[in-house]
């Protein structure tokens, strides 16, 4: 428990708890093995009211801002990081909308996500523009009052079940542009789903946009100002990211415990073993390492606080949540022995999936030239 919550998100992570352990947990593996969407899972992330947790209450949603949906995600992470994943989504294609959009995208785009009548995905990435942005090719062209949009978006989450995608294009030799594009328009097609090694069941795949054609009104903000649009939008997401880490390594250790104590060697459990014990005690303490930066983080995305120089502490938290996840994760399959290794339990699935979480909305090597930078510039802890 975190003391400092305030009493409504200490409520908000019991309900969530409940849901997670009643709901989540039953059909975390069987999401994993069957590759599928669980749309059952989505209806019941519905009927919670979950998928406006972050989306201001004049949008439809609960206004439990980034903390409350970092906190509802750490909780399903616990048991699913499909699930996790899903709950991600209803705010990442929504904040380019919700920073620099207009209050028609708001009421419309924003307000159908948090009620379910919608769901989108986040087309940024391209094969040859992953962190370097300035690699970029797909491109926005103006005809008349409208934009045409070429190209071709890769690793974009959830866009089978996507109604809308935000896309940013570049609009000018050094300018980008946001867009919402309609699933339906002409020329927007699903070019390939990858297989992925892990958080299956929301596939992840290429997005192909030829000649597409949207009116001015798709216009997310001012032409070839998206860059800082982006920017703004992945801050704010590095502790959502951080929960699904910070979820997980909570999920595998928890699960593990359970199985030393329960699993006997030498005439004794393995919870007797001093070695072992302190292989669970350092990753209790890194645990709780992550929590708290992950909150903060999350706590100054709900100040306001997300710009450049807020970077390094958004980025802290999104580094060590995510590494925890992979660390102990890979302790948990090891306590487990040859257990661990196979699918009867989920331990090999947190493995899987943890890798996913050091690599999207910036690598682990990002964040740390981020954070290396802020040190050398003495913009830290230190005056």
């Amino acid at each position: 428990m975190y003391a400092a919550l305030p009493d409504d998100h200490v409520e908000l992570q019991r309900s969530v708890r409940r849901f997670a352990q009643t709901v989540v947990k039953p059909r975390a593996m069987e999401i994993d093995r069957q590759n599928e969407y669980p749309d059952d899972i989505f209806k019941a992330l519905l009927a919670a009211d979950l998928l406006g947790l972050a989306t201001p209450t004049e949008y439809g949603g609960s206004g439990a801002g980034t903390l409350g949906l970092t906190i509802a995600i750490e909780e399903v992470a616990k048991y699913s990081n499909t699930v996790a994943l899903m709950l991600l989504l209803t705010r990442l294609p929504a904040l380019p909308i919700l920073i620099g959009g207009s209050e028609e995208q708001k009421t419309s785009y924003v307000a159908d996500m948090a009620s379910g009548a919608r769901r989108a995905s986040f087309g940024l990435s391209e094969p040859q523009a992953g962190s370097d942005l300035k690699g970029m090719r797909t491109r926005a062209v103006r005809d008349g009052t409208d934009w045409v949009i070429t190209g071709a978006k890769c690793w974009m989450s959830g866009l089978e079940q996507a109604d809308f995608y935000t896309i940013f294009a570049r609009t000018g030799k050094d300018g980008f542009s946001c867009f919402i594009v309609d699933r339906n328009l002409s020329g927007v097609s699903v070019a390939r789903v990858d297989d992925k090694l892990g958080v299956r069941g929301v596939n992840t795949g290429e997005l192909l946009l030829d000649g597409v054609r949207v009116p001015a009104v798709a216009l997310v903000g001012e032409a070839d100002q998206a860059f800082k649009l982006a920017m703004l939008s992945l801050n704010s997401m590095r502790p959502i990211v951080a929960a699904r880490g910070l979820g997980l390594a909570e999920g595998a250790l928890m699960y593990a415990v359970d199985y030393m104590h329960t699993r006997q060697a030498f005439g004794a459990p393995l919870t007797s073993q001093q070695g072992l014990g302190w292989m669970v005690a350092e990753h209790a303490a890194e645990i709780e390492a992550a929590r708290l930066l992950t909150y903060r983080a999350a706590s100054m995305v709900d100040e306001g606080t997300f710009d450049k120089a807020a970077v390094p502490l958004l980025s802290m938290a999104k580094l060590v949540a995510t590494e925890t996840a992979v660390k102990v994760s890979g302790t948990a399959v090891q306590l487990l022995g040859a257990a661990g290794y196979m699918k009867d339990h989920p331990v090999e699935m947190y493995y899987r999936d943890a890798k996913q979480l050091t690599i999207v909305e910036g690598t682990s090597q990002i964040q740390k030239n981020l954070l290396a930078q802020a040190v050398f510039d003495r913009k830290l802890w230190w005056n």
